[in-house]
């Protein structure tokens, strides 16, 4: 199956998980998980978060993060990879200057 972003509508979730600004993105949900290609502008975030029932991977394509990962502060620039296992938490944040653009994937798995 061939995911075309950009045939996909663009929304914009005001403080996603409790976040900071606009977390801009065009996803591909399903049961199974979700795909998106997304963007924070400067001073944006995603607020930190446990996931129980996922994974998250985010792959940086152009700008820098900051994670939070559990205890920990983790940076990622473009070409870097951010995982975040189900049952650990993270937060995503836009410290820079520029449009913070990514690709992740977040797949749910069986809870048994």
């Amino acid at each position: 199956m061939v995911i075309d972003f950009e045939s996909i509508e663009e929304t914009r979730i005001n403080r996603f998980k409790g976040g900071v600004g606009d977390t801009i993105s065009r996803m591909r949900v399903d049961e199974l998980g979700k795909i998106m290609y997304g963007r924070l502008e400067p001073g944006s975030s995603i607020g930190f978060h446990l996931h129980e029932t996922s994974s998250e991977i985010i792959y940086i394509l152009s700008g820098v993060a900051d994670f939070l990962y559990d205890d920990t502060t983790e940076k990622a620039a473009a070409g870097q990879c951010h995982y975040c296992p189900r049952g650990h938490k993270h937060s995503m944040i836009n410290n820079g200057t520029e449009d913070l653009v990514y690709f992740a994937v977040v797949p749910e798995h069986s809870v048994q």
